[in-house]
């Protein structure tokens, strides 16, 4: 059954749609046709924007709630969703995990305003399949908020959930703070109490990334990054409090001594995760704000790795400044799947502090598999910049740190079981080298050219008189 309420709430908090605005008003958003494919067709077009500009679905197989997709092509997206500029963007997000800003409940939210009491999830919302081999129809942005069932305290996180049944959800729970919940309820033989919250501002999917301590609420950090707290409103069928301005939430409860077959799934690494008894979530009732919007991420898209990637950095950045002054900035390469493959650039003082960087790098997740540390001189946004500083600065024999048998990602494919190989690579000039042995080359004032006014307008028809006045 589903019903109306007659409960409101302000639209000035910042939200979803408030990000699609500023998105349409830059000219980054798309609007794709009505009743595009959910089977392939979506992700299908959103992969082709990737880089370049979010998508909006209006009735995607004639769904009466739209899809958003896309929403970060890259940092400077991100950066300007918290409204700082891209240099200033890891330095903010660590400023708001030092500093969290504590959510406040509120009565009433327009997360709220249709309640479905009877739940056929892919009848309610227009779930995509996304990548070739998927399983089926997966939520893949929603924010799963669980409730410490000793203490109360919520965390937040992003799981991968495949609609299993109309009121059934797999869900993949990694060893962290979730899983860890529920092992304390699954013990007490207990149903874990849930919410899965899809459509959020980009601030509150930031801060379910951050590497927090257990029971550190990230919509803390959410609240710090907005620069106002999180409104919440508690849940209909159970105890946990949900963003009150989210499109939809979803409530349930993870099954004790429950598993059934989940996968395979297109995962960020850019290859499946493998079919497998998971964790089962049970959905209790299903609410939305009126004309709704469901957000997805494609599995392993430019969304999904930019989204990992803030974050991340912001965290490791953080861990190793403690240890490292010399620590100037970090980043989760592309090519790395922003996860595995770390750069970190130094003021380097003295010899060996390189590889003291790199060992103080593997502990700061264990996902990092690779870490490269280069001199100040190097921009670590370049790819070939970075390649360069190992080609010429880096000898194996010398400057290679390899790690055997450490605690790596499960979603690499390479690694077994998760056990896995760390390489350190140190890629910096030796204090004590001679000026001119790693000086680089540089043209004098080609950073002054204005290319604008030294060149031709129409090069062609330049060209064309300067040979007629030769013959």
């Amino acid at each position: 059954m589903s019903r109306i309420s007659n409960e409101r709430a302000s639209t000035a908090h910042p939200d979803l749609r408030s990000w699609l605005n500023e998105l349409s008003a830059a000219g980054r958003l798309a609007v794709a046709r009505e009743n595009v494919s959910l089977n392939d067709e979506l992700a299908a077009i959103s992969k082709n924007l990737e880089y370049d500009r979010a998508v909006f679905f209006p009735k995607p197989d004639g769904h009466a709630i739209a899809v958003a997709a896309n929403l970060f092509a890259d940092r400077s997206w991100v950066a300007d969703s918290l409204g700082v500029l891209s240099a200033d963007l890891l330095t903010r997000f660590q400023e708001a995990v030092r500093r969290p800003l504590p959510w406040v409940e509120v009565q009433n939210g327009a997360a709220q305003e249709i309640v479905h009491d009877e739940v056929d999830l892919l009848r309610l919302l227009p779930v995509p399949k996304h990548n070739e081999h998927d399983s089926g129809p997966y939520i893949t942005a929603a924010l799963l908020i669980a409730r410490n069932p000793a203490t109360g305290v919520q965390n937040v996180s992003i799981h991968r959930c495949q609609i299993s049944g109309p009121d059934r959800i797999g869900v993949l729970l990694l060893p962290r703070h979730t899983h860890h919940y529920f092992r304390l309820a699954e013990e007490a033989g207990q149903a874990l109490e849930i919410a899965l919250v899809i459509g959020v501002h980009p601030a509150c999917i930031l801060a379910s990334q951050a590497i927090a301590a257990l029971d550190e609420d990230e919509m803390n950090i959410a609240g710090a990054l907005l620069g106002a707290p999180v409104e919440m409103v508690k849940c209909k069928t159970n105890r946990v409090r949900v963003p009150a301005h989210a499109e939809i939430v979803i409530e349930g409860r993870i099954l004790p001594k429950v598993r059934e077959p989940e996968g395979p799934f297109g995962e960020f690494p850019q290859y499946y995760g493998p079919r497998a008894d998971r964790e089962v979530i049970q959905v209790d009732a299903v609410t939305h704000r009126r004309h709704a919007i469901f957000h997805t991420i494609v599995g392993g898209g430019a969304e999904h790795l930019v989204l990992g990637e803030i974050p991340r950095e912001a965290t490791l950045l953080e861990h190793l400044q403690r240890s490292f002054p010399s620590v100037r900035d970090v980043r989760l390469t592309r090519g790395g799947v922003c996860r595995y493959h770390l750069v970190v650039k130094i003021d380097k003082r003295s010899d060996g502090e390189a590889k003291n960087v790199i060992m103080g790098a593997f502990g700061g997740h264990y996902d990092v598999k690779q870490v490269t540390v280069v001199d100040l001189d190097v921009d670590i946004d370049n790819p070939h910049e970075i390649e360069w500083a190992i080609a010429t600065r880096f000898q194996a024999d010398r400057d290679l740190v390899i790690v055997a048998g450490a605690q790596g990602s499960k979603l690499d494919p390479s690694s077994q079981e998760g056990v896995s190989a760390k390489m350190g690579l140190d890629a910096t000039k030796p204090v004590d080298a001679e000026p001119m042995t790693f000086k680089r080359i540089h043209v004098r004032g080609a950073e002054h050219v204005d290319i604008t006014h030294v060149l031709e307008k129409d090069s062609s028809a330049a060209f064309a008189r300067v040979i007629a006045g030769l013959c």
